[in-house]
């Protein structure tokens, strides 16, 4: 097969090889992927009811807060490259569920250039781990100023924020409370509507 050629079948990718984004522009299987320093995780199936409730509910939120101010709003599925190269060969794309670009000039037509300002990433119990550890360490090295952890299950939400490169934990709000961003003091979220409909079944 021709190295410009796509691949269309996800069993063709050897799960151990190393991999940049210019093979990720490549691939055209109906399985979602990341990649985290050219090693390819496949993403959890389609989100449980719960977790696309939360979504929309933290995306309504943040779409209306930043209407007609200059930061956009994106949902999963929407490529991030954290840490991108002009060759093409950078080795980390990531899609976060929620996240807020404030610069215009790191967007181009596939997606996020660079680091957003915020990314939100809402737990299932499949991806959890990947969550709080190999993609809170990434985003830390990354810089991303604000990450949002969101727990379905228990109802809870965690807010970290950069500080000399470090992240620092908010407390862990509850579903009674509210809280504002460090990063954009203005915005007010309310617990009770981040986690309007989720049920348990």
């Amino acid at each position: 097969m021709k190295s410009n050629e796509p691949i269309t079948d996800y069993a063709k990718l050897d799960p151990n090889g190393s991999y940049s984004f210019l093979d990720y522009m490549r691939w055209q299987f109906k399985e979602r992927v990341e990649l985290i320093k050219g090693k390819l995780y496949k993403m959890s199936p389609a989100a449980n009811i719960n977790h696309q409730t939360v979504s929309a509910n933290i995306s309504r939120l943040l779409f209306n807060y930043f209407l007609n101010k200059p930061c956009r709003v994106f949902a999963a599925p929407f490529d991030v490259r954290l840490f991108p190269k002009t060759d093409g060969k950078d080795q980390t794309v990531v899609q976060p569920d929620l996240c807020v670009v404030c610069d215009e000039k790191k967007l181009d037509k596939q997606g996020c250039v660079g680091p957003p300002d915020l990314i939100v990433e809402i737990l299932s119990p499949s991806n959890s781990q990947h969550d709080l550890n190999t993609k809170f360490n990434l985003y830390q090295e990354a810089k991303v100023q604000e990450y949002w952890i969101v727990d379905t299950q228990n109802k809870t939400l965690i807010v970290y924020t950069l500080h000399k490169g470090k992240y620092q934990g908010s407390k862990i709000y509850t579903e009674e409370e509210t809280f504002n961003s460090i990063l954009f003091p203005e915005l007010n979220i309310t617990m009770k509507e981040v986690f309007l409909h989720v049920k348990e079944y």
